[in-house]
Order: C-alpha cells, then sequence, then structure tokens
C-alpha cells in the first residue's frame, strides 16, 4: 500500500504505518493515522511510529493516541501479548495463578481510549491463552493491584525480558480484540469486594489512637482532583473511626478531562488545590489532603496562623509520616532489641531524614535507586528475612505507610495522616509545628529540587562526561564547587563511588541514565540526574545540618548559594543552552 510517504525517503517510516493501518482495529486511530497520511504530515507521523514506548521508573508510560509511542488499543493488545508470553514462559502454573488487572478513570475520547477499554484488551489477550484473569469490576486505585508475583512493581531482567517478548509478539493474536466473547467466560474472575474487603481491614493495623479518632474535632478537606481516590479514602477514614473528610464537590467524581485543574498533579502545589482552599475556608478546616489521579501519590497543605496556606514538599511530609509511624511502633513495642530488626528506606534522591532518625533511635535505614519499584522489592526481601519494614517514601509525594502494599499508596497513607493530625491537633500542635520539632530533634533537612530542559541527547552526555573528566582525566571528579568543597562523589551511571574502599557502588548501576550524587563538607547533598521518561536534567539538593543548628534563615541562605553554585559550574546554562522550570 502506497502511503504517499516517499517524499522523506523514510522507508522505516513507511512501513511502521504500514504495518499499523493492517493490524489496528480502532477506527478513530486508523483515521487518524490516514489523515497524517494525507496531510502529509510526516514530523507528526514520526512523532507517533519512530519509537515504541519503553519501561521507565514505573513500567510502560505515554500520553493516548495513535502510533508504537502511544497508548492505544493495539499497543497495549501487543504489550499484553508480550508480556502474556514472558509470563507463560516465567511460571509454568499460570493457568492455575492467573494474573490480576485493574484500571482507573482516565479516557481519550479522540483517539476512543481509556483505561477501562485496555483492561479489557489485556483481559481478553490473556483470556484467549486460557489464563484465568481477576478483573476489577469498577475503577480501584493503584495500590489494589499488585504487580508482579511479590507485589513489588518489576525490575530488571524482567523489563528487558518482556520489552523482548512484546517485539517478538507484535501481530495481533485472532482473539485479542475479541472483548465482549472474553468478558463472558468462566475464566474471567471479579475480585473488587473481596480485595476492598481485605485492604481495609489490612489498613486497620496502623491505627492506633481509635478513641482520639472518634472525638477528634479536627475538620480535613480531601479532593480527588477528578480522579479515583474519593470513595477509597472516605472508607479509609471510617476503617480508623475518623470524621469523613469534607469532598471537594467539583472534583470528587472521576473525569478523564480534569476540568477544573490545569494538571491534576497534586505534586505541582497551589494551583491544583485552589477549589480545596475555597471548601476549607468555608467549613473552617484547616488542612487539605489530596490524591493524584490513580490514588498512589499524597499531598497535603494546613492552615497558618497568619492565615496563608502552606503546601507540604514530600521530603517534609516523608518526615512527619516516618516520624509519626515510628512513634507508633514504639509505644507498642517496649522490647529494646526489637527496634534492631525495624527497617525504614527512602530513594537516593530523597530527604536524609530518615538516616537521622535511625542513626538516633537505632533502626536500620537503606536508600534505593529512584523509583518504587526499587523501594518495593528491597522492601519484600527485608520482608522475606523476617525483618520489620514500617515505612519508605520518595520526594514525589509517594508513601507506602504498610507493609500491606509494597508501592505507594496514597489511600493508606491519607488515614494514617488524618490520624496523626487528630492526635497532634489533641497537644495542641500542628504540623508545620511538628516538623520543627523534628527537625530541632533530629537536625535541620531543608531541600530544593528542580530542573533543567534539554531535547539534546549531546549535551546531556558531554555535561556529565566533564564532571566525570574534570580535570582532563578519567575519574576525576570536581573537588570542589564554587566556594564548597566535596567531600564524596557516587556515580551511578559509571558504577563510582569514592565512599567505597574499592570505589566501587553498592546500588545498582545503569549505563543507559545519567546519576550523579555529590556530598559536600558543609552537609549538602546534591544528585543530578536524567529523566527516563522526560527531556529533563534533574537536581535534587538538600543541606543536612547537625542537631541544634537551628537558625534557619542561616541555614536556606547556604542552600541557595549552593544551588547557584552548581548551577553555574556544573550545569552551564548558558553555554549549553539549557532552559529553565517554567515558572
Amino acid at each position: 500500500m502506497e502511503l504517499g510517504l516517499s517524499t522523506t525517503g523514510d522507508k522505516t517510516l513507511d512501513e511502521a504505518v504500514r504495518l499499523w493501518l493492517q493490524y489496528d482495529k480502532n477506527p478513530k486511530t486508523v483515521a487518524l493515522v490516514q489523515d497524517l497520511v494525507k496531510e502529509g504530515a510526516v514530523e507528526a507521523l514520526k512523532k507517533c511510529f519512530s519509537s515504541r514506548m519503553e519501561f521507565g521508573t514505573a513500567g510502560l508510560r505515554a500520553a493516548m493516541g495513535p502510533g508504537i509511542s502511544c497508548m492505544n488499543d493495539l499497543t497495549i493488545i501487543q504489550t499484553t501479548q508480550g508480556f502474556c508470553c514472558y509470563l507463560e514462559e516465567s511460571f509454568g502454573n499460570l493457568k492455575e495463578r492467573g494474573v490480576v488487572i485493574g484500571y482507573d478513570a482516565r479516557a481519550h475520547p479522540v483517539s476512543g481510549g481509556s483505561s477501562k477499554r485496555f483492561a479489557s484488551l489485556a483481559a481478553a489477550v490473556f483470556i484467549s491463552r486460557g489464563v484465568p484473569v481477576y478483573l476489577f469490576s469498577d475503577i480501584t486505585p493503584t495500590p489494589f493491584v499488585v504487580y508482579w508475583e511479590n507485589g513489588a512493581q518489576i525490575v530488571s531482567p524482567h523489563d528487558k525480558g518482556i520489552s523482548k517478548a512484546i517485539e517478538e509478539n507484535l501481530k495481533p493474536w485472532p482473539e485479542s480484540w475479541k472483548t465482549e466473547e472474553a468478558l463472558k467466560k468462566p475464566l474471567l474472575k471479579d475480585p473488587f469486594q473481596d480485595i476492598h474487603t481485605q485492604y481495609f481491614k489490612a489498613i486497620q493495623k496502623h491505627c492506633h489512637h481509635r478513641e482520639i479518632n472518634k472525638s477528634s474535632e479536627v475538620k480535613i478537606v480531601h479532593t480527588s482532583v477528578h480522579g479515583v481516590g474519593h470513595t477509597f479514602v472516605q472508607s479509609a477514614f471510617k476503617a480508623f473511626d475518623l470524621h469523613p473528610p469534607y469532598a471537594v464537590e467539583e472534583q470528587k467524581d472521576p473525569d478523564p478531562e480534569f476540568p477544573t485543574v490545569k494538571y491534576p498533579n497534586p505534586e505541582e502545589g497551589e494551583g491544583v488545590l485552589t477549589l480545596s482552599f475555597a471548601l476549607a475556608e468555608k467549613e473552617g478546616a484547616t488542612v487539605v489532603l489530596a490524591n493524584d489521579p490513580d490514588a498512589d501519590r499524597l499531598a497535603i497543605a494546613e492552615k497558618q496562623k497568619s492565615g496563608q496556606w502552606r503546601v507540604f514538599s514530600g521530603n517534609e511530609l516523608g518526615a512527619l509520616l516516618g516520624w509519626w509511624i515510628f512513634r507508633c511502633w514504639k509505644e507498642q513495642n517496649s522490647d529494646a532489641a526489637a527496634v534492631k530488626n525495624l527497617y525504614m528506606l527512602s530513594s537516593t534522591v530523597s530527604s536524609k531524614i530518615l538516616r537521622a532518625i535511625a542513626l538516633k533511635e537505632g533502626f536500620h535505614f537503606e536508600e534505593t535507586l529512584t523509583g518504587f519499584k526499587w523501594m518495593g522489592n528491597r522492601a519484600s526481601d527485608l520482608l522475606d528475612q523476617g525483618k520489620t519494614v514500617l515505612f519508605a517514601f520518595e520526594e514525589a509525594i509517594g508513601y507506602m505507610c504498610s507493609p500491606s502494599v509494597l508501592d505507594k499508596d496514597g489511600v493508606s497513607a491519607a488515614a494514617i495522616a488524618g490520624e496523626m493530625i487528630s492526635y497532634l491537633a489533641t497537644k495542641n500542635t500542628s504540623l508545620s509545628q511538628q516538623l520543627s520539632t523534628i527537625y530541632e530533634e533530629y537536625g535541620y533537612h531543608i531541600s530544593k529540587n528542580s530542573y533543567f530542559i534539554c531535547h539534546d541527547q549531546e549535551v546531556i552526555r558531554s555535561l556529565f562526561e566533564r564532571l566525570r573528566n574534570y580535570t582532563g582525566q578519567k575519574d576525576s571528579y570536581p573537588k570542589e564547587c564554587g566556594r564548597f568543597s566535596i567531600s564524596a562523589v557516587r556515580d551511578l551511571t559509571t558504577g563510582y563511588d569514592s565512599n567505597q574502599p574499592d570505589n566501587k557502588a553498592i546500588l545498582p548501576t545503569s549505563s543507559s541514565s545519567q546519576m550523579i550524587t555529590f556530598t559536600f563538607s558543609n552537609g549538602g547533598v546534591a544528585t543530578m540526574r536524567t529523566s527516563g521518561t522526560e527531556p529533563k536534567i534533574k537536581y535534587y539538593t538538600e543541606l543536612c545540618a547537625a542537631p541544634g543548628n537551628s537558625d534557619v534563615t542561616r541555614l536556606k541562605k547556604e542552600l541557595d548559594e549552593l544551588v547557584d553554585a552548581i548551577v553555574e559550574n556544573f550545569f552551564e546554562p548558558q553555554k549549553n543552552k539549557l532552559l529553565p522550570k517554567p515558572e
């Protein structure tokens, strides 16, 4: 079939489009591709067909739309076929065990794609191979759906194995499109009610102050930002005997268009919370909780005495929840030796506050690579060894407050935060005051994170290579940055770590992404890394002060100056034509 694209001289593109039109049975995506072909929109076609979606820090991620680089009926079928073949190879008893499939409320009417539709297609693929499918009959938060057999997200080598199997199974199997027939088969089961009951029973292990919760006067507002969180957070509060939070009416029902926000991610801070603040003012509430659309993250804001709202960073919430969960554990465990069996985890770009608490309290703290897949799998290993994993978090507002879910979970985190807020209220203490108390006791940890945008891979590569060969020799990293002296360097791209006796990093390394961490003599830590899914060079900086050093203004100034030095000396934004993060 001639596509009228010969002007590009790009045979690969022609072939990719030809195959697509041969395989795709969704009239909407077929029409979108045919229109682009008619218009000769070569650049748009390249964007859709240049590269298949790749595994990032949390599975496959892409926008919905036509082509192999987007989420749509065909790429979901291809992915599931590959995944199915990989599972058949990995588990001899797959037909006894089956798979679990969940979905949220996201949709893209233009291309006919939706989370629910994709779930049905994935179910059809597995059922066509005789594999039992536990397909949730309604939207669920991501934490309800476990990943690999240990309940944590997949890590290497599974991602490589699945990718290879996808490439080997691109042609849709005849049964893969037949969702209506598949959904009538006895192999299809609905785990919704069962998991719902088990989940809310499991999280009650983390409810320690039921009497306080029952009588609490604290008013809390909750928004699910047009996602799936509303009913689940209401149920979680009920499971803890907390008064139900006030729901932001305009945002409580799932809506894939997210009509009231520019970007439905509470990580973006205040813009997403405007309606929540208005409701809080109206009801006299002092705290706002917000979930992202699939309810695995949690943001919190608190009204200050000045009347202004303070949105806590992911690191600050990590400090509060970590302190609270350890405090509750300590109240229940009088045996001093038991603390040696306790672990808390955070990702390497998150605050080191848990390390400071662990040093003083005697439990173990470990860092993992960025992403909950690493923390979930490490938690799974520790649990297998009979250890207790109390808490794990990452600065991107992700919290694992219960080992029942080996992933970030915004629903249990919301209920546990509700109990902490209610408890603090009995002491006339706010979250902000408690955070200061934590910092006074364990040392102030002040962080500043941002990023630059850069679309040129060569610029990114040479920027990092310059840091590795700073004096012109290999592995000669900088010894200072402006007036700040560097005491240690860890490079997880090459596996170098100056802190280890053999200079070899303990954490897994990956040559496909850039990541260097500098430790400074003044207690500063800075990590520069590339993003797996976006054209960004991110930086994460933190000043970890010793307990007693509590001149916050001076510490903030010191961190600002450190960040300025890193930007000027290591990023060189003018020379490298880097675009700053848009305000």
